[in-house]
């Protein structure tokens, strides 16, 4: 049987002004930070229900800190300094990992498994985000040619990452299509965040 994959996480520490901020406008800092308390706390449940070692990219706050909030069941490590590409491709590594965001309210672990059992016959797998980003991208081994000059935050991630693998011949798996929470806008469709929010 195939090892299972890494999964792991990047996350802020939900500090009020430094987490969720494209959502201040909507909630206020305090209330976007509780929004990204939530949503990162439920990303980690749900990894850790798939079964597979979960490893948190932390940033904004010590160990310790993020070990009283999320627990003994992930390994801590810290974040690099450095854009995206940068911290991704520090945490890439030799052996099949997924990366995922804390944005996306509709993961669930059937979808987390199902990228899981893709990676044992693609080379790479992609959960397509509805803004043209990924909500989560695996890789058998460590592909920093994915990573790097990577149009971050705008509609190009996707198809640039699709180019670049048809380019090196990678045999990709598409999940299905799910939606982060980004924008004050997004808040819409999942009323109990803006909730939560709201009663920060």
């Amino acid at each position: 049987m195939t090892a299972l994959p890494d999964l792991v996480l990047f996350a802020k520490y939900p500090v009020p002004g430094y987490a969720k901020t494209r959502l201040i406008p909507a909630l206020g800092a305090a209330g976007a930070a509780t929004v990204h308390r939530h949503l990162a706390g439920r990303t980690v449940d749900i990894l850790l229900q798939a079964g597979a070692p979960v490893e948190v990219r932390f940033a904004g706050a010590d160990e310790n800190q993020f070990r009283d909030w999320l627990g003994v069941g992930v390994l801590l490590i810290e974040q690099v300094e450095g854009g995206l590409s940068e911290r991704l491709i520090d945490a890439a590594r030799d052996h099949p990992h997924i990366f995922f965001g804390a944005d996306t309210p509709d993961l669930d672990v059937a979808t987390v498994a199902s990228a899981m059992a893709a990676l044992e016959s693609h080379d790479v797998v992609i959960g397509p985000a509805e803004d043209g980003g990924y909500y989560l991208i695996g890789m058998q081994s460590a592909r920093p040619e994915l990573l790097v000059d990577m149009p971050w935050s705008t509609e190009a991630v996707l198809p640039e990452t699709l180019r670049r693998c048809d380019a090196l011949g990678l045999a990709v798996a598409l999940l299905p299509t799910l939606a982060d929470c980004d924008r004050p806008e997004d808040l819409a469709r999942w009323p109990h965040l803006a909730e939560s929010g709201q009663c920060a």
